[in-house]
């Protein structure tokens, strides 16, 4: 992933909404009733932990039984520590205090404090997630007690960026209009998204099994990650275990494939992963973000969206403003000979379909407009508005080539484009031939596309032709 690339636009919950969901959450909801409970009293260990004592009645404190209570409190105090809802004295006992962001969890935050706390502590567990398993560790100490870090071949900076990839895929899945959205994704699609190459055919052994490794590597972390609200996680079967020393093998087709493994991205976990590829550098775009923008941004900001996440930002920019100010500013805004223009005028038009009448006086107004009459005709017919001038030739030509440059933008060679390509050669026995004259900036690059699209021959060397006449016609 680039962060030279913008990344498709995601779709967020309200702010109020997620904070209410980052309070629920299992960990920060534990380690904010952890450190109410806490006090003078509190006993703690060098690092801050609480010593062992203590544990039974933090548990208790949080209603946890069973053989994991007090593992779960030790993690909820540590998310406590990390997050600064308790603050320790560094003095020779360690005197526990409440932290200033516990008051922003129990009453006194806005929702953007309280999703800033949460952050906190999702880094603090992601960090956690790429430690090796404490078995591991265990084994790794030497006779003194010490951690031999060279016998796990394990490179910290190397596990952390593989688990940022892995949500990274997870995060573009989600985002992508044709992904599986709000639908869970099959662990061995996700870990195979890392590990097998693009261009392999049929994965090999050697690779199923780099697939197979990384599966369990990924199901211990989305195990430590759904309790933070990150994920909705269901976790490897165990039963496909068969011996305690052996891993699953990828599954090779789509029987029970929820068995090994299915996780998907929470909207706190969009929240989340965006708000870090943000700090990352990335160009992460919310569906929302251009609302308060002028025309001229929205044009511009949607004009890499797919057709869903545009449609939902510019209804969002227009139940802010009046129709019929809002359809001027769309129009003036999509004016220009840039390269660009074209894709802002589709959009400009696309924009305008969910206006009604009241927008009509701004469309009357460009009727005689070269770069927009063309459109402002359609969009006037399209409206049943009556006394519309017809257009001239000229202008059905120019807005032809504008569309066809516009859809080239946006989708480049698809399938759509080259079906729109061959009804107009169809329709128009004469289009080449008139065509190259028309006066528009994209022209040539347009009747270029038309030859590499077409499927017909002969028709597509006439295309090249009227190309080359274009070229030559604008001294170039």
């Amino acid at each position: 992933m680039s962060d030279s690339s913008p990344l498709p636009p995601v779709r967020l919950h309200p702010e109020a909404e997620l904070a209410r969901d980052a309070l629920s959450t299992p960990l920060l909801s534990r380690a904010a009733r952890l450190a109410r409970w806490a006090g003078p009293a509190t006993r703690v260990d060098a690092g801050g932990g609480l010593v062992e004592a203590q544990l039974p009645a933090a548990a208790a404190a949080l209603d946890l039984t069973g053989d994991d209570a007090a593992a779960h409190a030790s993690e909820a105090w540590r998310t406590a520590v990390d997050t600064g809802l308790v603050e320790i004295t560094d003095d020779e006992e360690g005197t526990v205090t409440a932290g200033e962001d516990l008051a922003v969890l129990t009453g006194g935050g806005s929702p953007g404090e309280v999703l800033g706390v949460w952050l906190t502590a999702l880094e603090s567990v992601l960090a956690d997630a790429a430690v090796p398993d404490l078995d591991d560790l265990v084994d790794a100490m030497d006779e003194g007690g010490e951690i031999d870090f060279s016998s796990l071949d394990w490179d910290p900076e190397a596990e952390a960026q593989f688990l940022d990839g892995v949500l990274g895929n997870l995060y573009l899945l989600t985002a992508t209009e044709d992904g599986p959205g709000e639908a869970p994704v099959p662990l061995p699609a996700l870990a195979a998204s890392m590990i097998v190459p693009s261009d392999m055919g049929e994965p090999t052994n050697d690779v199923l099994e780099q697939v197979s490794d990384a599966m369990m590597r990924l199901d211990d972390q989305f195990r430590l990650l759904e309790p933070v609200g990150l994920v909705e996680y269901q976790p490897v079967d165990e039963a496909l275990m068969a011996d305690a020393d052996e891993e699953p093998a990828a599954p090779v087709d789509d029987t029970d494939v929820s068995r090994y493994g299915m996780v998907r991205l929470t909207p706190l976990g969009r929240y989340g992963l965006r708000a870090r590829l943000l700090e990352a550098g990335f160009e992460a775009p919310a569906v929302g973000d251009l609302a308060d923008k002028g025309a001229d941004a929205l044009l511009d900001g949607t004009a890499g969206f797919p057709p869903g996440a545009a449609q939902a930002e510019t209804e969002q920019w227009l139940t802010r403003r009046e129709p019929l100010p809002a359809a001027r500013e769309l129009l003036a805004a999509s004016r220009g000979a840039d390269e660009g223009a074209p894709l802002r005028r589709l959009r400009c038009q696309q924009a305008l379909s969910l206006l009604g009448p009241e927008a009509e006086p701004a469309l009357r107004d460009v009727l005689d407009d070269a770069e927009l009459g063309g459109l402002a005709r359609v969009w006037l017919a399209e409206h049943g508005a009556g006394d519309v001038p017809p257009p001239s030739e000229t202008m059905i030509f120019w807005l032809t080539v504008d569309t066809l440059a516009a859809q080239l933008a946006a989708e480049g060679n698809s399938e759509e484009l080259r079906g729109l390509v061959e009804g107009l050669a169809q329709q128009h026995s004469g289009f080449f031939a008139a065509a190259w004259r028309v006066d528009h900036p994209a022209t040539a690059d347009v009747l270029e596309a038309m030859g590499r699209l077409h499927p017909d021959k002969k028709i597509a060397k006439e295309a090249r032709k009227a190309a080359f006449k274009a070229r030559s016609q604008q001294g170039g």
